[in-house]
């Protein structure tokens, strides 16, 4: 295996009109890889953002690093997503955490097509960085708690017996593949489970 692609001179900062093109390449890269598939050519990214080819390769030497950068981008900004949420205090306990775990599973089948291209190409990734796994977790803690409280959802579930559950519901919207009706139903049989039913009351 060879180690997780890097970035080239990743110490030192970036000229503002540096900035602004990588930023315009991650964001073209989310797009192209979410239409597309990650085997989507790094020529279309750098279509897209409207910059050369040459400028792309400034930034990520290599597909893979490109790969793992809108990877961590997309993590990054579902943490702080999560947070928003937990910091926004909803009139509605069970639909924010419902509206959270809907998040997470896509977000979670995002980064399984992630990870697989990048095992593929032989390039190891962490799992989840100690930090962004730690935000995610406080996160759902606290939103599980309020809807628990609520009652709108059961009482005998800890956050962590929710990992499982969310990779199940990652893979299952995964099999429904582009059938949108088939992937929100499967979502939402699955999610039921979370509710509690007359005999668990709250």
């Amino acid at each position: 295996m060879t180690p997780a692609a890097a970035e080239p001179d990743a110490s030192k900062p970036l000229r503002a009109d540096a900035r602004r093109n990588r930023a315009r390449v991650l964001e073209a890269a989310e797009s192209v890889f979410a239409a597309k598939g990650t085997g989507a050519p790094t020529e279309e990214v750098a279509r897209v953002a409207g910059v050369g080819i040459g400028t792309v390769f400034r930034h990520f030497p290599t597909k893979e690093a490109l790969l793992e950068a809108v990877l961590a981008a997309r993590l990054r900004r579902f943490v702080d997503e999560a947070e928003a949420a937990v910091a926004a205090e909803s009139a509605d306990p069970g639909a924010a955490f419902f509206t959270f775990l809907t998040g997470w599973v896509e977000m979670s089948s995002a980064k399984n097509a992630y990870f697989e291209a990048l095992t593929a190409a032989g390039v190891t990734v962490p799992v989840a960085k100690s930090d962004i796994g730690a935000r995610l977790m406080s996160a759902l803690g606290v939103l599980l708690s309020r809807a628990q409280e609520a009652g709108a959802v059961r009482g005998d579930l800890v956050a962590g017996e929710l990992i499982p559950v969310i990779i199940g519901v990652a893979r299952a919207a995964e099999y429904a593949g582009p059938d949108e009706p088939l992937r929100d139903r499967a979502v939402t049989i699955l999610f039921d489970g979370l509710r509690p039913s007359a005999r668990q009351g709250r």
